[in-house]
């Protein structure tokens, strides 16, 4: 039997999807999520703000044995997603350990820039 991997309560705290593109690309962010476990991982994502109430509990599961790039501009809370312009940061629980990565394209200019990280675990 293989051993769990990975945790299950991740945070990335510098979140921003920028309101403009430039050429052919646009500008996005994604949380990546490694399930490497024979069940389901059932998430939640919360949604922290500067000036505003969280996003919270906003449910997403991700296949055994697979891996989801989840777009953030595509998460929301009852029809209402996450604002572009606006920093906010991420809080990812998951049922079972997983792993958890989170990457930015900025096409805000020519010179696109790309930056991916692997969150922060909580144990």
């Amino acid at each position: 039997m293989r051993p769990a991997i990975g945790e299950r309560h991740w945070i990335i705290p510098d979140g921003y999807i920028p309101p403009t593109s430039a050429g052919t690309l646009t500008s996005h962010e994604s949380v990546c999520v490694l399930n490497v476990s024979s069940e389901e991982a059932k998430l939640r994502f919360s949604i922290y703000f500067e000036d505003r109430e969280p996003l919270e509990d906003i449910p997403f599961v991700v296949p055994p044995r697979r891996t989801k790039h989840i777009r953030t501009s595509s998460l929301n809370k009852e029809g209402t997603p996450i604002p572009p312009g606006i920093p906010y940061a991420i809080e990812v629980r998951s049922d079972i350990p997983v792993i958890v990565q989170y990457s930015r394209l900025d096409a805000t200019q020519a010179e696109n820039a790309l930056m991916s990280v692997v969150a922060y675990p909580i144990k």
